[in-house]
């Protein structure tokens, strides 16, 4: 695992988040020094700490994992999914007519 790959890509969804690093710490049960450490690439992440991290920015572990692999429609429909699922009714209605508005512009109600 490349530490420096994977920091720099833990970073940029804590970021995409818009979380700090305080904030990450809280919700994965560590400090906020070793989150730092890990986003620099000087730390290793234990497996249970990368999926608590996979689950708080709501990406899976294998695309926090890759490093210059573009993703695929697969990784890209489980992070769907995943969105899909910790959504309450009315945020599911919004991303449906979103999707809707997208693909089939035409087609809006």
């Amino acid at each position: 695992m490349n530490r420096i790959a994977l920091g720099k890509r833990l970073r940029e969804e804590r970021l995409h988040c818009g979380l700090t690093q305080e904030q990450v710490a809280e919700a994965v049960n560590v400090s906020t020094t070793y989150i730092g450490l890990i986003e620099h690439g000087e730390r290793s992440v234990t497996l249970d700490k990368l999926i608590a991290l996979s689950r708080c920015f709501h990406v899976s572990v294998d695309y926090l994992l890759q490093d210059d692999i573009p993703l695929t429609n697969s990784i890209q429909e489980k992070q769907l999914l995943s969105l899909w699922h910790t959504a309450n009714e009315q945020e599911r209605e919004t991303i449906l007519s979103v999707i809707r508005s997208i693909v089939h512009p035409s087609q809006q109600k």
